[in-house]
């Protein structure tokens, strides 16, 4: 079991009786292989110009680093490092956790045009290749985040018995943005153990297409 001795400094403490079910071989081999082709191309064609143009962005319109990293709750319950391009204003001093929210003030304007294109998530694919995270998978959540949800909601943690994805079912099907009551976060955990139940390479090709469709269109809830 996971337990929490503060909800924005959580102790994480997993109880070796915990059973996470074991992906099937074939899958899990035709997705890593996926994930890395895929991964090693974004980096190479995409982010290496990228990471320099977005980060000349960010620099100039605001102070701080233009890498953020999050501890995030990944396979098997452990935690590790989430890059995303910094789309907030940085404050060291700000360690308490708090979700977005519409409009929210500590978003910077070039934050705000990366959150509703979802090219803030670009640098994960650095997170796959290191074998962290899969393209596609149930999104990882911030550890406090995990700590609201982790004990009340059943079954929440079976959600990380694969990898955590860039994008995953839930999103492409509107199930994302601030999960401020347990019905949301319910509906959203619905979607990813569909996907974890149904998980194949098609079908991480069909969301893959569905989530750049989603790129060029306004989505309500990307902000």
């Amino acid at each position: 079991m996971m337990t929490f001795t503060n909800v924005n400094n959580p102790k994480l403490d997993f109880d070796k009786d915990i059973h996470f079910h074991r992906s099937n071989d074939s899958i899990r081999l035709s997705k890593r292989s996926f994930d890395m082709l895929v991964a090693i191309f974004i980096i190479l064609c995409v982010l290496a110009w990228m990471i320099p143009v977005i980060g000349l962005l960010i620099k100039l319109t605001s102070s701080g680093p233009i890498i953020f990293k999050q501890l995030r709750t990944g396979l098997n319950g452990q935690p590790f490092k989430c890059l995303k391009f910094r789309t907030m204003i940085h404050n060291e001093e700000s360690k308490i956790f708090k979700q977005t929210t519409f409009n929210d003030a500590r978003v910077t304007k070039v934050g705000n045009w990366l959150r509703k294109t979802n090219l803030d998530e670009m640098p994960q694919f650095f997170n796959v290749l290191m074998g962290q995270m899969s393209i596609v998978g149930p999104r990882p959540h911030a550890i406090q985040h995990d700590a609201e949800f982790w004990n009340s909601l059943s079954n929440y943690k079976n959600r990380y018995t694969v990898l955590p994805g860039i994008t995953g079912l839930a999103q492409v099907r509107g199930a994302r943005g601030i999960t401020d009551h347990s019905r949301k976060m319910q509906h959203r955990l619905r979607y990813d153990l569909h996907y974890i139940k149904k998980r194949s390479l098609s079908y991480d090709v069909q969301i893959c297409w569905w989530t750049v469709k989603l790129m060029f269109r306004k989505d309500p809830n990307a902000w």
